[in-house]
């Protein structure tokens, strides 16, 4: 028998998309491994061409329909086939691209909890923005919302900065992102989030 939270589960979701995001389905993603426990949700930040913000050029980057030839940048990451589950823009629009039953590239490599390979069983969320700038109010308003959803399908256990998960090689979200803010309007647990 379903109860209300599985009933508004099944209304918010369909086959891991979210109901309340902009559907743009991209090509770069595979299957999870058999045993994947989805328990981390990891924040990242992007922004293309870097510092500019409104454009398209994010979803393009995600469905490999970017020009590679429409900015100089472009060059420098030519061919390079990513994606995220969801990307939040600087007025809150949520969109997505990978069903979050399946495994998004937006990790890399990494490590967090014990655990290699974090694509295999986390979820990936960008915020328009760059590292060392602050974020919108209406981004946390977003990321809080899908994150909540999240763990009503998921056992979310872990929320992460790519920081964190790629020490050394990557600093997104940045010094700028206010981690207090996520976890008070979530109000989850001070062990969910890093230290």
């Amino acid at each position: 028998m379903m109860t209300q939270t599985d009933a508004s589960c099944a209304s918010l979701w369909h086959e891991g998309w979210y109901g309340f995001a902009r559907h743009l389905p991209s090509p770069n993603y595979n299957a999870r491994p058999a045993q994947a426990q989805v328990d981390l949700v990891v924040i990242h930040s992007i922004c293309l061409p870097p510092g500019q913000y409104g454009g398209d050029e994010v979803q393009q980057l995600f469905c490999n329909t970017l020009d590679w030839n429409a900015h100089p940048y472009f060059k420098s990451i030519e061919g390079l086939a990513v994606s995220a589950h969801f990307y939040i823009r600087r007025n809150g629009e949520l969109w997505q691209f990978v069903s979050c039953n399946q495994r998004a590239w937006h990790a890399g490599r990494s490590s967090y909890r014990g655990r290699e390979e974090c694509n295999d069983d986390s979820i990936g969320i960008e915020l328009e923005g760059m590292e060392g700038e602050a974020f919108e109010h209406a981004q946390y308003e977003a990321l809080a919302g899908v994150c909540a959803a999240i763990a009503q399908l998921y056992p979310v256990q872990h929320v992460a900065g790519h920081e964190h998960i790629a020490p050394g090689r990557k600093s997104d979200p940045g010094t700028r992102f206010d981690w207090m803010l996520l976890r008070n309007n979530l109000a989850w647990p001070a062990q969910c989030f890093p230290a």
